[in-house]
């Protein structure tokens, strides 16, 4: 914990991890004489029990001597894609009342068992080593315009089974959340298949420590990367120049990550881009077959005009796409 900003506040949904980081850090904070941690939680309005969710979440904390703020979702749910959705509410909302309250962390209850789940989601879905790297204790804020604040997971390396015996030790019994036994979300699929793995081998802390090993070096290739974007890309207003050639040149891996953030930096977007379509632009960039320019990332990707050609005849010009640019005028 030493490395985590304080003062923080702590999301809890009232699950055993989250209810278990709740009591750790009250504990920590008074051990410490530090300041208490503002308990935050959302109500996404998803199930008719949510409400009344929210409310023991606000009884315990009270129990704890700590603040509690439930926060609740408005507007229409979508009846797609619920998991994003219900992530980037519950941030956006964290993310403004920590600014409000002029906190430096959001303090979350990931643990071992989500590391592992994380790197087989990723995997599924075909992320490059960016994705599959672990997630990091210490974390930019998920969403843009919360550029100040910090995401922290201070359990892990924890087990899911260690932080439910805390509780049980502690005489603290927990929600269960419905919505984690229902096979339509992606996370809950492959948290079924996790049983079948460990009887094969491939435990939680296993898969979590491979996802640790690649993270060491997605760090060392943040440093090689930043090196090869110094030489191919030129940063004007809110555009960036590239050097396709030299971009190519690049040892792929480099490559691709140079690319993707360079893609990130101009859309702005939380996520980065599908792995698929950026092996396919990168293809494409170094091949010279972009023709008249693809688009990716909500970014448009051609051929510089003379003006503009920085590296020469081929320089390209990444920028928003236009409905973007509109958008943001709107």
């Amino acid at each position: 914990m030493a490395e985590m900003p304080w003062p923080g506040a702590v999301a809890v949904s009232g699950g055993a991890d989250s209810l278990a980081l709740m009591h750790l850090l009250a504990r920590w904070a008074r051990a410490g004489k530090r300041a208490k941690p503002l308990v935050l939680s959302v109500d996404h309005g998803l199930r008719p029990q949510s409400g009344k969710d929210a409310k023991s979440v606000a009884r315990r904390a009270k129990a704890l001597g700590l603040a509690c703020e439930i926060l609740t979702v408005a507007g229409k749910k979508p009846k797609s894609d619920i998991e994003a959705w219900a992530r980037d509410q519950r941030y956006r909302l964290m993310g403004d009342r920590l600014k409000r309250h002029g906190l430096a962390a959001l303090y979350v209850g990931h643990h071992q068992n989500d590391q592992a789940e994380t790197f087989l989601l990723r995997l599924a879905r075909g992320s490059g080593l960016d994705g599959l790297g672990a997630m990091r204790r210490l974390n930019a804020f998920p969403l843009p315009g919360f550029e100040a604040l910090a995401l922290a997971r201070p359990l892990l390396t924890v087990p899911r089974a260690q932080l439910r015996d805390f509780l049980t030790r502690w005489k603290q019994d927990w929600l269960e959340d419905p919505m984690n036994g229902e096979a339509r979300f992606a996370r809950n699929r492959i948290r079924a298949l996790m049983p079948s793995l460990e009887a094969a081998g491939l435990t939680a802390e296993r898969i979590a420590d491979a996802a640790l090993h690649l993270a060491r070096a997605r760090e060392a290739l943040d440093m090689a990367t930043a090196a090869v974007l110094a030489r191919v890309a030129r940063r004007q207003d809110q555009i960036f120049l590239l050097d396709p050639d030299a971009l190519a040149a690049a040892p792929r891996e480099i490559g691709l990550r140079a690319l993707a953030a360079l893609l990130g930096t101009v859309s702005g977007a939380a996520y980065r881009p599908r792995f698929d379509g950026l092996e396919r632009l990168l293809d494409r960039v170094a091949a010279s077959a972009l023709g008249g320019g693809a688009t990716l990332h909500g970014c448009r990707i051609s051929p510089a005009p003379r003006r503009l050609q920085a590296f020469g005849p081929k320089t390209l010009v990444i920028a928003c796409e236009n409905s973007r640019r509109r958008a943001g005028r709107a």
